[in-house]
């Protein structure tokens, strides 16, 4: 009989243990002290999140224990039956693990309708998607090297990015454990040594890639499934093996509590965002593996703790009570407009997040379980049809709703906005123009800025993250008398539109190729502290082109601004003087104060007296290039005061909004510069 045939035994699950008598062979059995292990991590990632805005590690003794549980299920199954039934088991674990993540998922919708700014609600409504399909850490990876994303607000459902991680597992651990011992059956190799082999190979391969991503992109590493798969590997390594390993009761006391202390510890001496996976998270796993280890029935050890009987109940909802603490906790931020919730808002966060686990674990899980104690409705269809009637209505109303906004956002693109009425810039350069604004909606609409950008970035003009190519893009007469070249990241990137106008203006021609994240200079580039070895290869090769090109001049940055102030990088000047010896001029434009909020989210929830954010909040007093040693090709552009006005940064200037986010502006309101553009170039180069 197929080693894939249905009849497996129902496995464990995150929120649900095998209440077998006293089996403890491979993870077999009820262990009260992983029940208080997993509570005592969904705490630590619970208090992490909500106080201290870090990460404990907790979700990495997850990782380990659905390893651990799954994989001494499957081989306990391959033991006594000789097959793994692949449908039972997919299906028993979609209607195990989907009500209480569909209905987490569908309060987040109509929370997020209700409480967050429309200008969120397609980066909500994607990851929602994303998390009902179990590919969210996908989306979370693809995110993480979207330098434009980087600065938006935490999404309501990003923690569902480990629960991918375990879908993901869940779907290639049985077979893979199924091909092996049918591979081992036709060999005539015995299963347990067949088993340990494979899963210690997939431990070796996946940690040897993890070690290798995470120092090259860890933030794409953090949410790959290939560099965490050795986690629940090591669970399930462990499983295969434990039930061979007798350690005398004091070893076993000392690695319990050893276990315990170094997972605690674990957030508090390391920076697990920005360190993770790798061969980092050997601690929190290897902690967990102690404690496994460590076992119960000692008289002074660490299940003494583990087996006390709240810490077991909170294990029991820890899959619920995870479930639902990060949302509550990212909709009290956003009603209270704090970055970290207060003690006593801390407290209530938690609170509200343990009543409504327990409400989901007995109305929604404990219905299900009613609904389907049947023999007949145990059927795999039967698991199937409950986890879709669940499911696909989330689907269903996030795919409705996206329709709806894309569909409301084509509309307001139709709409022929009166000229006189969103003067934008040149309010600044001519108040009189402030007696014509009358009531009219802001342009880009909040809900669109996201959106709002120039063909140099639709062009692709604009690399993203990743890429170490340039990709040039060419606007003007090819046999222009001048050729003006707009290089830099991103925060020069927003100034085409009005660079565009200018050189339409003039007939120009003009060459643009900007980069995230990447500044025009020959300091080695870093990103996070780690070397950025793409923004090295682009400046190489931008360099190339100009020298190639021969552009008059190159319009780029000349500072950049930061809360921790203004200032001028040498590469900058070093790049500069590079230019200077191929006889090529630069317009170095002063980088624009950065907001203290986000312009778009500002302008939905509070009233636009109250969005405004001071200039000296990053850029300095005097302009940092104006005093430093510059060579003679340099010529400065200052246009702050046409974005800043009085040093104020307003969100919505002439009825057109400035900033989508932090520190980018919208493409609108970059167009709206092109006069002053215009001047200041013309100014500069004396064309």
């Amino acid at each position: 009989m197929s080693v894939f045939a249905a009849g497996a035994p129902a496995p464990a699950t995150p929120n649900t243990l095998s209440r077998a008598p006293s089996d403890t062979r491979r993870g077999g059995g009820f262990r009260p002290e992983i029940e208080g292990l997993r509570a005592v991590a969904v705490l630590l990632v619970a208090v992490y999140h909500v106080w201290f805005g870090r990460v404990s590690g907790g979700v990495d003794v997850f990782l380990f224990l659905t390893g651990f549980l799954i994989t001494g299920s499957l081989a306990r199954a391959l033991e006594r039956d000789g097959r793994i039934g692949t449908a039972a088991f997919w299906t028993r674990l979609a209607r195990r693990l989907t009500p209480a993540a569909a209905v987490v998922l569908a309060a987040t919708l109509a929370a997020t309708y209700l409480w967050l700014p429309r200008s969120r609600w397609t980066d909500v409504i994607a990851q929602v998607r994303a998390a009902a399909l179990y590919h969210e850490n996908w989306a979370l990876a693809e995110a993480s090297v979207d330098y434009l994303a980087r600065e938006a607000a935490a999404s309501p459902v990003q923690h569902f990015w480990s629960l991918s991680i375990q879908g993901q597992f869940y779907l290639l651990w049985p077979l893979l454990l199924g091909l092996t011992a049918l591979v081992a059956t036709r060999v005539r190799v015995r299963l347990g040594p067949a088993l340990v082999t494979v899963v210690g190979l997939v431990l070796a391969v996946s940690l040897a890639y993890s070690v290798w991503i995470t120092g090259t992109n860890q933030a794409w590493a953090y949410f790959d499934t290939g560099a965490r798969l050795w986690e629940p590997a090591l669970g399930g390594l462990l499983a295969l093996v434990v039930h061979r390993i007798d350690l005398p009761e004091r070893l076993r006391t000392v690695l319990g509590w050893a276990g315990l202390a170094a997972l605690v510890s674990c957030g508090i001496l390391l920076q697990v965002s920005t360190l993770f996976p790798g061969y980092v998270a050997l601690w929190p796993t290897g902690a967990a593996v102690m404690v496994v280890l460590a076992g119960s029935g000692t008289r002074f050890g660490a299940d003494r703790l583990l087996t006390w009987k709240p810490l077991v109940a909170l294990g029991a909802l820890s899959y619920p009570f995870y479930l639902w603490h990060w949302p509550v906790l990212v909709f009290y931020l956003a009603a209270t407009g704090r970055s970290l919730a207060d003690p006593l808002g801390g407290v209530l966060v938690l609170a509200l997040s343990l009543v409504l686990a327990q409400v989901t674990s007995t109305v929604v899980e404990g219905g299900v379980e009613r609904l389907t104690r049947a023999p007949w409705r145990r059927s795999p269809a039967w698991s199937l049809g409950v986890a879709a009637a669940l499911v696909v209505p989330v689907v269903a109303a996030t795919t409705l709703w996206s329709a709806r906004i894309t569909e409301e956002q084509r509309h307001r693109a139709e709409e022929v906005a009166e000229p006189a009425y969103y003067p934008g810039a040149m309010l600044a350069s001519d108040p009189s123009l402030e007696r014509m604004l009358q009531e009219m909606p802001v342009r880009p609409d909040p809900a669109d800025a996201r959106e709002d950008l120039s063909a140099h970035h639709t062009r692709g003009c604009h690399v993203p993250l990743s890429q170490s190519e340039v990709t040039v893009c060419e606007a003007g007469p090819p046999d222009a008398e001048h050729t003006l070249a707009l290089v830099g990241a991103s925060r020069v990137a927003h100034w085409y539109p009005s660079v565009l106008e200018a050189a339409t203006a003039n007939g120009w021609r003009l060459l643009s190729f900007t980069k995230s994240g990447c500044q025009f200079s020959t300091d080695a580039p870093t990103r996070g502290g780690e070397p950025f070895p793409e923004c090295e290869a682009w400046n190489a090769e931008a360099m190339e082109i100009l020298e190639r090109e021969r552009p008059d001049a190159v319009f780029t940055s000349s500072t950049r601004a930061s809360p921790a102030g203004e200032r001028v990088h040498d590469g900058f000047v070093e790049r500069w003087r590079q230019l200077d010896a191929l006889g090529i001029e630069v317009i170095g434009v002063r980088d624009l104060p950065r907001r203290d909020s986000a312009g778009a989210e500002c302008v939905e929830s509070r009233p636009l007296e109250e969005c405004v954010s001071p200039a000296e909040y990053s850029q300095g007093a005097t302009d940092p290039a104006s005093v430093a040693d510059l060579p003679d090709n340099v010529t400065l552009v200052d246009l702050t005061e046409y974005v800043c006005p009085g040093g104020r940064c307003d969100a919505v200037i002439g009825n057109v909004l400035v900033f989508w986010d932090y520190s980018h502006m919208t493409a609108t309101y970059s167009a709206t510069l092109g006069p002053v553009m215009d001047e200041a170039l013309r100014g500069a180069t004396g064309w």
